[in-house]
Parts: structure tokens; sequence; C-alpha cells
């Protein structure tokens, strides 16, 4: 016989691998219900906000049980949610154990993102670059927005490893691109509108999936997270302009 605690484990484990990787409120809590129904569980209560999960379970004998899990670090990683995903719908057409169950979880948990480093560099240099010429700049643009992204990238995920301060990477990811930027323009010579260049340069920083995870949880009635998101999303981009800011008042 399954024990609760063991059933518990899992949903909480599910639910922190998702909140943690960028999964809105109502999936979680969607996700933790599927997976304890499919365990003969009585009743299940949770609620989910973007730092914390409370979650009680009850047996069909009436025993209740309940945890909090603290959410500390998130990211973005939509690969993951969707492997999580997938175990819940193994587990609820009855593919796998608990115990295979917590294993894949746990490997899903402490797995290497999707894409490694270098990938993610290149991939918003290019990125950086094209957002430059959408946003009415021209291909003397490209180039400079490219490098200024790609560096100015590379250095937000450096800064974010050693700094571990909340927004404050930010910011002085997006100090270096519009110190790059400022350089490449006037002392290389390259591109022909700054403010393109920047625009274009710090929208891989941009927190897109923040604002629209808010306004989901906002529609599915989940207020209080998506106003913590919501504010999560403005202070990202307040500390991205404040960065720039004070590159174009020092020169």
């Amino acid at each position: 016989m399954l024990k609760l605690n063991d059933i518990m484990e899992v949903c909480l484990l599910a639910g922190k691998v998702m909140l943690s990787f960028g999964g809105e409120t109502y999936r979680v809590e969607d996700t933790m219900t599927r997976i304890a129904k499919s365990f003969l569980i009585g009743e299940t209560y949770s609620y989910v906000t973007p730092t914390g999960i409370f979650l009680t379970l009850q047996s069909a004998e009436k025993e209740e049980l309940t945890k909090f899990v603290r959410i500390y670090e998130r990211s973005i990683d939509l690969n993951k949610v969707t492997l999580v995903n997938e175990i819940s719908r193994q587990i609820a057409i009855g593919q796998l154990s608990i115990d295979d169950a917590k294993i894949k979880l746990k490997e899903i948990e402490n797995g290497q993102p999707l894409y490694p480093v270098w990938v993610q560099v290149v991939s918003s240099a290019i990125a950086s670059g094209f957002f430059a010429l959408m946003f009415n700049g021209n291909w003397n643009d490209y180039l400079p927005a490219f490098i200024a992204g790609g560096l100015g990238f590379l250095l937000f995920i450096l800064s974010h490893a050693i700094i571990q301060v909340r927004f404050f990477t930010e910011m002085v990811a997006s100090l270096w691109i519009g110190a790059l930027a400022y350089f490449i323009y006037f002392y290389l010579g390259l591109g022909t509108n700054l403010d393109k260049i920047i625009i274009g340069a710090v929208m891989p920083l941009v927190p897109g999936v923040l604002i629209t995870n808010a306004i989901r949880d906002l529609m599915a009635g989940d207020l209080l997270s998506g106003l913590a998101r919501g504010a999560e999303a403005f202070l990202t981009a307040l500390a991205i302009g404040a960065g720039i800011a004070v590159v174009l008042a020092l020169f």
C-alpha cells in the first residue's frame, strides 16, 4: 500500500520543478492534483505562489498530510516543464510507479539545460541582431547588435553565477551591453543607429515569459501569483533600463 508521504513527495517534487523552471501557477496545481488522484487519494488541496507551494493530501481513510516547499531559485527552462507534464501523463495512465516517477523527477531537476551555454549565447546574439532590424534599424546595425547582445548575455550568465542577487544581475548585464554598444558605435565606427543597437541587444534580457505567465495567472484567477509575477517582471525591466540609463548618463 502506498504511503501518503511518498505520494506527497512526488507531487511536491513535480510542482517544485515546474514552478522553478517557468511553469504557470494553474499548471503546477493541476499537475500535482492529477498525480495525487492517480494514486487514489481522497482529496487534494494546493496553493501555489511564485515562491512557495502548499499542498494537503487526504487519503480514503481521511488521514491528512500538509507540507510546504519554498522556491528560492527560478529560471526559464520550458523543456523541463514539458518533461514533468509527460511524467504526470504516464502516471495518470498507470505506466509509472511512484518510485520510478520519483527517480525520473530527480533526474529532470538535476539535469543540465536542454541547450548548453554556447548555444544560448549564439542564439541571443543572432536574435539581438534581428531585433535591431525589427525596431527599424538597418543591416549596418545587425553586427553591432549581434556582438553586444551575445557578449552581454554571456556576461549576464557569468554575473548571475557570481553575484546571486536578484535584479542586480540584469542591471549589470544591461550596463555592459550599453557600454559595448557605445564602444562599437563610436570607437569602431560600426552601425548607424545607436538606439536600435542597444534596444536589440537588451531584448534577450527582457522578461517575456514572466509577463506572459503573469497575464495567464491573472486570467486563471490566481491574482496573488499574477501580481507577484507582474511585479517581478516590472522590477526586471526597471533594472535593465537603469543599467542602460547609467551608460547614457556617463557618456
